[in-house]
């Protein structure tokens, strides 16, 4: 048995994770997946060489860089890794479960954060609720796909990917049309609020997330839900919405917006990655 611990810079949530897994889940080399979100590691117990997987891997283009590779023995207490069935299912249920809960989540608020975006003529909004459609693609790719083959996870990745894709430049020439045209301010106000909201509901699905993991795993209770990508995001959508009331400009709501639409794609293009 071979172990071999990656460094993933990018991978800050489980949205990675979940993205990780699902590239890597056709090897029938691999044993076992570790994930340390906090210390953005992967440790794949497998057999045979790592060429294959550290290729399915990079293709995700998450800033993958091999730390080490050593042989273990399987039979040490201290590697002792395997799950009994029963166990094995009760987590499947749990996990599902938690899936749910956190796909209604991301929807709710993207049906929230387009509608509230459209209203206060706010494209930070607009964009963050591509961001939060983008999770509930790939957590609905997890669930929807569970048990089902390889095929069919494949066919919903690459319909969820170019599906975001398409938003993504939409909102894209959006951002052009308001930025050359005469628009009113976004409402500032409504920017704010929606975002601090949206702020606590990522946070809240993070720690589902995060507390569904097995107690022995470490990263569980060492993870730090304010590293996801999506917090940022909320973030800057504040403070784009403080800078719009300060300078009585729409160019830090246009500006984030941008942002967060290019994001958007760069997810896309993860997500069809795992289509291939």
């Amino acid at each position: 048995m071979n172990k071999t611990t990656f460094k993933i810079s990018k991978m800050d949530c489980p949205s990675e994770e979940n993205l990780i897994r699902m590239k890597l889940e056709g090897h029938s080399n691999i044993e076992h997946l570790e994930f340390d979100i906090p210390n953005r590691q992967l440790t794949v117990f497998h057999h045979d060489n790592i060429e294959g997987i550290e290729t399915a891997i990079h293709d995700l283009k998450l800033g993958d860089t091999l730390l080490s590779t050593e042989t273990i023995d399987p039979s040490d207490p201290n590697n002792n890794f395997k799950i009994d069935a029963d166990s094995s299912h009760k987590k499947d249920a749990e996990q599902r479960k938690l899936l749910w809960i956190v796909l209604v989540i991301n929807f709710a608020f993207f049906i929230i954060e387009m509608s509230t975006g459209l209203i206060s003529r706010s494209m930070g909004l607009v964009a963050d609720s591509l961001d939060m459609l983008a999770d509930s693609f790939v957590y609905g790719i997890s669930l929807f796909a569970v048990g089902g083959t390889v095929i069919k996870k494949k066919r919903i990745a690459r319909i969820a990917g170019y599906f975001q894709i398409t938003l993504a430049i939409l909102g894209f020439l959006e951002v052009l049309r308001r930025f050359f045209g005469n628009e009113q301010l976004p409402d500032f106000s409504t920017m704010i609020v929606i975002s601090i909201l949206a702020l606590i509901a990522n946070s809240i699905c993070l720690y589902l997330l995060q507390k569904s993991k097995s107690k022995e795993e470490a990263h569980m209770q060492a993870s730090m839900i304010f590293t996801s990508n999506d917090v940022i995001i909320n973030l800057g959508v504040i403070v784009a919405g403080v800078l719009v009331n300060w300078l009585h400009s729409s160019t830090p709501d246009l500006i984030i917006g941008s942002i967060v639409f290019a994001l958007v794609i760069q997810g896309a293009f993860r997500i069809l990655k795992l289509s291939k």
